[in-house]
């Protein structure tokens, strides 16, 4: 992603700054996701495994990252408290 645009970017719910989610980050959730847990904001369930994806700098939302477009929608958020094993940092 380009830092550019990753330097303005803020969550729609927070207005917090947001980050690239690393590797272990990213496998936790889509760890969690495989196991069929997770749910987004809207309450739907988060079925697909995700390529990339930006965080939220307390760690609790992560919105994912479509072909390179980041969906900064609250209702597609997932929060990070409902995947075990998630860094906090």
């Amino acid at each position: 992603m380009d830092r550019k645009l990753l330097d303005i970017l803020v969550c729609p719910a927070s207005r917090q700054p947001l980050a690239m989610l690393e590797a272990a980050g990213l496998d936790a959730l889509n760890r969690a996701i495989a196991a069929g847990g997770i749910r987004r904001n809207d309450e739907g369930p988060q079925a697909d495994a995700l390529r990339e994806a930006l965080v939220t700098r307390d760690r609790r939302t992560v919105y994912r990252i479509d072909d390179g477009i980041p969906v900064l929608l609250v209702e597609d958020g997932i929060a990070t408290a409902q995947v075990e094993g998630f860094p906090k940092a």
